[in-house]
């Protein structure tokens, strides 16, 4: 995609949004189902950070549970923009998300099947990540061996197969629930379908941090091939990138990103597909541009996703996709109604 007129700077923008999401990180601990004032959240990650002695009664409320969930949702909302963004370069399809493929049906397969039917229970409070991560980890595998098997991981063949085998594990899905006589197992699986970052520990940031930091160095390191893909598998060949090993490596690295992502967050709509546009509109569509200003957008977007999911119907807790889905769906049409927008030299 590309967007005419004067790009703004990078490293401004950057600096700006990570200050916000830093900042909107801290004021977030304050709201949930029991506010705490700002000077308390202050007064507590500022003793934890010093190493002093514990003095808030408040302490366990904001460093144990409040603050692994915001950067949980940091985590999430960077991964989920990042793996929008290479999703829209690997298929050349500007509403590609990163569920495209289908890893989040497959996942919630996995998921449901430990909610419903209690599989992988010796893995404890994992079972329910394990489960959605074999889940999104098949269905990553199936559509790229089907895709192989039909000629190559061409944008129309991947698209082919995740659209179908999405449907497929939604149908399977629904199904354990239909099968399933617990009321209570069928709203936990509705409830992790739509996204959620609550339950977060500080065990469990590890696999969704180590796969965002490799697969986004990763992603910065080759933008020069990734722009030549986006622009067309025959100028990349013309450039001399080996489109096939290109799109092979970008599809294993998003299915990796992603699936590590929804094991731990469920499926979070629309983060992934406005974040990349919006990032594009602003600097520009090349992605060493781009992919900074999307993961940082990303996640200051997340966080105040999260704080709105949980003071709307406190103290019950509204799903993040709903959230995203309310916000995300009017700011798209209002993206794509800009003139002068195009993906990959096309009108979009």
């Amino acid at each position: 995609m590309t967007t005419t007129g004067r790009r703004l700077p990078v490293l401004p923008i950057v600096i700006l949004l990570v200050v916000l999401a830093l900042a909107s990180t801290v004021v977030s601990l304050a709201f949930g189902s029991e506010h705490i004032p700002l000077g308390e959240v202050i007064h507590v990650v500022e003793d934890r950070l010093a190493g002093h002695p514990i003095s808030s009664p408040f302490d366990t409320i904001v460093w144990d549970l409040r603050l692994p969930r915001a950067l949980l949702a940091l985590i999430v909302g960077a991964g989920l923009s990042i793996g929008g963004a290479g999703m829209q370069t690997l298929v050349r399809n500007p509403l590609a998300d990163p569920y495209l493929l289908g890893i989040s049906s497959g996942a919630s397969v996995g998921a449901t099947a430990v909610i419903t039917m209690g599989l992988l229970g010796r893995m404890g409070s994992w079972a329910l990540s394990g489960g959605a991560l074999i889940g999104a980890m098949g269905s990553a595998a199936a559509v790229y061996l089907i895709s192989k098997a039909q000629g190559g991981l061409t944008p129309l063949r991947m698209v082919l197969s995740g659209v179908v085998l999405s449907s497929a594990f939604s149908s399977i899905a629904s199904f354990m629930v239909f099968l399933s006589d617990d009321d209570r197992a069928a709203n936990s699986v509705m409830f992790w379908m739509l996204g959620s970052v609550a339950g977060a520990t500080w065990q469990r940031l590890i696999l969704p941090a180590g796969a965002l930091i490799v697969v986004g160095l990763g992603m910065m390191a080759i933008h020069n091939w990734l722009d030549a893909l986006a622009a067309g598998p025959e100028t990349a060949a013309a450039l001399g990138v080996r489109t096939g090993a290109l799109r092979t490596g970008l599809f294993v690295a998003l299915g990796i990103l992603i699936g590590a992502l929804v094991a731990v967050s469920g499926g979070i709509g629309f983060v992934g597909l406005i974040l990349p546009h919006a990032a594009r509109i602003l600097v520009g569509a090349t992605h060493r541009r781009m992919l900074p200003v999307a993961a940082a957008a990303g996640s200051l977007f997340m966080v105040w996703v999260d704080v709105i999911s949980r003071v709307v119907a406190r103290p019950q807790e509204i799903p993040r996709g709903v959230v995203t889905g309310v916000i995300g769906a009017p700011v798209f049409l209002i993206l794509m109604g800009r003139r002068k927008y195009a993906f990959g030299g096309r009108d979009a």
